[in-house]
């Protein structure tokens, strides 16, 4: 699994309209046509700007937690790993999307989210590091659309 980095950049403010009393997924609520909130992605989502980066995912080890080719996660250099964190970390060279394993005596596995693809055992051998820890997930939930044709049957 690929990762592509990209630098953080919270200078810029923009503030969006944000539905505070929460977004039903049963029955819609009229309560929710006046949106007078609003919110800032930089400032609720980035807790430490200079340690923070993006990163744009490529290849599907971690599919089985909704991790997807194209996503866009955000990872924060400053956070030490904890049990069953989600991380990119840099193995040999290349980095990688996995949730950290720490196994008894020493041992550190890199476990993928698909089960095409085994758990990475980091050796003494490897040179490895925690490049940072993913807070959050960012995807698209828009379908690919066809174009509309007013001829097709429904």
């Amino acid at each position: 699994m690929a990762i592509t980095l990209y630098i953080s950049d919270t200078e810029c403010i923009l503030p969006l309209p944000y539905a505070d009393g929460g977004i039903k997924a049963g029955f819609p609520s009229p309560a929710q046509d006046c949106v007078d909130e609003s919110i800032d992605l930089n400032r609720d989502l980035i807790q430490n700007p200079s340690s923070t980066f993006y990163g744009r995912v490529s290849g599907d080890s971690m599919q089985d937690e909704g991790i997807t080719d194209g996503d866009i996660i955000i990872i924060d250099k400053s956070l030490l790993p904890d049990e069953g964190d989600l991380a990119v970390c840099c193995i040999d060279g290349e980095f990688t999307l996995k949730r950290i394993h720490f196994a008894s005596r020493n041992r550190i596995y890199l476990m993928p989210s698909n089960p095409r693809y085994r758990p990475i055992e980091v050796t003494p051998y490897n040179q490895f590091i925690v490049w940072g820890v993913v807070t959050y997930t960012i995807k698209s939930n828009r379908r690919p659309h066809r174009r509309w044709n007013p001829d097709r049957q429904l």
